[in-house]
């Protein structure tokens, strides 16, 4: 639950936030009647997401149980971490100029009227950010159980759309690089429990053979299966029977991942006090 309400969180703000960037841009410069465009692109962009996030839910329960069915979910949790991983550092580079960058984009669109292009633009946008979002959500609901997830992307959905209201109203007074920072970190971890699971499948499939013992076993303290197992797992990656390599790809990946997450953030302020 917390680690999809994260996501959501997550993309949810930053799919939002461009739809209240452009429809705030729209309202400033008096074109409102383009309003119907945006919104038609963010619908066709839902519908088409979780349309596909259905089908593919249903196409790997269809052979639960073999090793299909685990080949599948070892690629969604390792394309869920690469994908998570990068989206994470792209906003970082690029959260402080976002708003001016999508002003520059919508004003080149209002200049040839074209209706069609700013849906497409809203589109591509929310498209983009649904998809990432229906990637992470089935590598966690196949991790774990589906009721979690399913409340906390409601949630964190719910939360989005609360931030990009204040974002419509607000604009340029909400802190939306450092709220990027918070989320991102915390992604990192989720990052590190999907790499987990890849490699857990991945031995099991004996594509890995080596460094495949278990090191220890917590079951009896905290049952992976468990309400509070579950949660443990899907925030912090945890295993109640972890191999050497689980351990050393969890430790590796948080090390380098976010030394290099925050080392970007320093550069990118020391950047900015210079310019300025």
């Amino acid at each position: 639950m917390l680690a999809s309400f994260t996501i959501f969180l997550r993309e949810g703000i930053e799919a939002s936030m461009i739809v209240a960037i452009l429809l705030a841009y729209l309202k400033k410069v008096g074109q409102t009647e383009y309003f119907r465009y945006v919104i038609a692109g963010v619908v066709v962009a839902l519908v088409l997401a979780a349309t596909l996030g259905v089908v593919i839910y249903t196409t790997v329960h269809n052979y639960a149980g073999t090793n299909l069915q685990t080949k599948i979910e070892t690629f969604t949790y390792l394309l869920a971490t690469v994908v998570m991983t990068y989206m994470t550092f792209w906003m970082r580079s690029h959260g402080r100029s976002l708003s001016n960058d999508l002003g520059v984009k919508a004003e080149q669109i209002l200049e040839k009227k074209a209706g069609f292009s700013m849906a497409l633009m809203a589109f591509q946008a929310v498209g983009r950010e649904s998809l990432e979002a229906m990637v992470f959500t089935l590598a966690i609901v196949f991790a774990s159980k589906i009721e979690g997830p399913a409340i906390g992307a409601a949630l964190g959905t719910a939360l989005s759309l609360v931030f990009a209201w204040f974002v419509y109203r607000l604009g340029h007074r909400i802190n939306i690089a450092k709220a990027f920072k918070v989320l991102g970190v915390a992604l990192m971890f989720f990052a590190a429990g999907l790499l987990v699971d890849a490699i857990q499948n991945m031995q099991q499939l004996g594509w890995i053979p080596f460094l495949d013992r278990a090191m220890w076993n917590t079951g009896s303290f905290l049952n992976d299966q468990s309400t509070l197992g579950d949660i443990a797992h899907s925030f912090f990656g945890y295993a109640s029977q972890p191999t050497l390599l689980q351990l050393l790809a969890y430790l590796a990946y948080l090390l380098v991942s976010i030394s290099l997450f925050l080392l970007l953030g320093r550069r990118r302020g020391r950047r900015v006090s210079s310019v300025s």
